[in-house]
């Protein structure tokens, strides 16, 4: 089995495509998937499907994100990326060939298999949230999904180890943007204008102040900014500014207590220098939760398999959206490497998807 996701990770590494762009990738897993008596489903642009019905009233899926990342690979790997600019630079070549191999077992457990299977090749986990398009779908209605499973490639976690956590597990993550505007002037006459540096300074540090200090310590949430720009002369009172950061959380009372109370923290800096705000927060994912009682039902079958993770991520994943149609499940699978995802240099041995394929299966086995 080991060669069959050496192959499939590496054939798929090198075709690395983005979004719902995907031509050269579902072409490879059409043709691996033709071998097995499953139907083709596309419910959404580029997303695949493959649904063994063997006449259940219920069914199962499992879920792998197809697309790679805007970066220019330096691997030196005979298995490189051979699309310029591209490449799968966080493990969704992984993912696929888990649950290419698993196609191969699910033919095994036919007989003893209580449910219908499905596996969902999703595109645009990256960006634009390919899996809410899939579940806007209707498929998993339509074909009676009751429980869907997933994972993403780790690299902190031990090779092989299969991480996860009751409820929240990855957060719900929005772009903050925060324009201000103010009137120039020259310094030696500041009175003059209205500093929007200043302003942006001043929000910048009594936001933070607010989510250190109003927010519980045991409350898991992040508010932080990349991105402040201004100014463009020495001397001169800048008139605008412009910051760019991150709200992250797992329920909505907290994201909603920070978003208001920048609004309000925003509102008193506009008084008192004159200056104005413009706060934008994109929609983002939802949290990622584990269905409680699914949670507990993977746990009391798998219970040597399973790392406990003592603290959520702060990274957000699309899988979120099919937790709006039924129960989930889904885990870290470590790596046990030293590169990270999302670098130019991101790699694994493909030895540590062997415990996950396995896992998968135990899943697929569940009453």
């Amino acid at each position: 089995m080991l060669d069959l996701l050496r192959q499939y990770r590496r054939d798929l590494h090198q075709i690395p495509e983005l979004d719902f762009d995907l031509p050269k990738t579902t072409r490879y897993i059409r043709d691996a998937l033709s071998k097995y008596d499953c139907r083709i489903l596309t419910p959404s642009p580029s997303a695949i499907c493959a649904w063994f019905d063997f006449g259940k009233k219920e069914t199962i899926a499992f879920r792998a994100d197809m697309d790679g990342l805007p970066i220019a690979e330096r691997t030196s790997k005979p298995y490189a990326s051979r699309h310029t600019g591209k490449m799968h630079a966080c493990g969704h070549d992984g993912h696929m060939s888990m649950i290419l191999a698993l196609a191969e077992r699910i033919e095994s457990h036919r007989e003893a298999l209580s449910r219908n299977v499905m596996l969902i090749f999703q595109p645009a986990e990256e960006t634009e949230g390919g899996a809410e398009s899939i579940v806007e779908s209707g498929i998993l209605t339509a074909c009676h999904v009751v429980r869907i499973f997933g994972c993403h490639l780790w690299p902190e976690l031990p090779a092989g180890t299969v991480g996860a956590r009751r409820g929240a597990m990855m957060a719900r993550s929005s772009e903050v943007e925060v324009a201000v505007k103010g009137r120039s002037a020259h310094i030696a006459k500041a009175r003059q204008g209205s500093d929007a540096l200043y302003a942006a300074a001043a929000f910048l540090t009594a936001s933070y102040k607010m989510e250190r200090e109003e927010i519980p310590a045991g409350i898991y949430r992040l508010l932080k900014f990349g991105i402040l720009q201004s100014g463009t002369a020495c001397n001169a009172i800048s008139a605008s500014a412009f910051l760019k950061g991150s709200l992250r959380a797992f329920d909505q009372e907290t994201y909603d207590h920070i978003q208001r109370r920048m609004e309000e923290i925003a509102g008193h800096i506009e008084r008192s220098t004159g200056c104005t705000f413009e706060i934008n927060l994109s929609q983002g994912h939802p949290p990622l939760c584990n269905t409680p009682e699914l949670f507990d039902l993977v746990v009391s079958r798998c219970p040597d398999q399973i790392q406990l993770l003592a603290e959520p991520s702060m990274t957000s994943e699309d899988f979120s959206y099919y937790a709006r149609h039924c129960p989930v499940f889904f885990f870290f699978l470590g790596l046990g490497v030293d590169t990270a995802l999302h670098t130019d240099h991101f790699d694994f041995d493909e030895a540590a998807l062997l415990p996950g394929l396995a896992f998968y299966e135990n899943l697929l086995l569940l009453p």
